[in-house]
């Protein structure tokens, strides 16, 4: 069994997803969005969230921002603990494996991130952490 997002906006926002496999939820306030399923680092539970996220080449790249909390979201410390996930893009559903971007690539996909959602700049300057770049790749 799969745990949505607690968080209510979220939840609808993947509920729509999964029931049109993707057609509705796919572009999200002009970005596209993902869907990515982590094994809960604390209670072994698969947990399904929603992210906005760019390509580079055949990866998928995602952006651990928690809206610049200074705390990073429970989907990253999970990929973090486990990185094999399950991506839903659209309607095709496939696993993946998780990798932090190093500082050197980080600047460069931070970069293209920034073209896709330009407020990750803003999420950037109300933390002082690094905020992280995932790249997603297909297992």
């Amino acid at each position: 069994m799969i745990t949505d997002s607690p968080t209510g906006w979220v939840k609808q926002h993947i509920d729509a997803y999964v029931a049109s496999g993707g057609a509705d939820g796919h572009i999200w306030h002009g970005a596209p969005t993902l869907l990515v399923t982590t094994v809960g680092r604390r209670t072994g539970q698969q947990r399904r969230t929603a992210l906005i996220y760019g390509r580079d080449g055949e990866d998928y790249l995602v952006v651990a921002s928690n809206g610049g909390s200074r705390r990073h979201p429970a989907w990253y410390l999970n990929l973090s603990a486990d990185p094999r996930v399950r991506i839903q893009v659209g309607d095709e559903v496939f696993d993946a494996r998780a990798r932090v971007a190093g500082p050197t690539e980080r600047e460069r996909l931070w970069a293209k991130l920034l073209e896709i959602w330009p407020d990750y700049e803003a999420y950037q300057a109300r933390t002082q952490r690094v905020i992280p770049v995932v790249i997603l790749t297909r297992s």
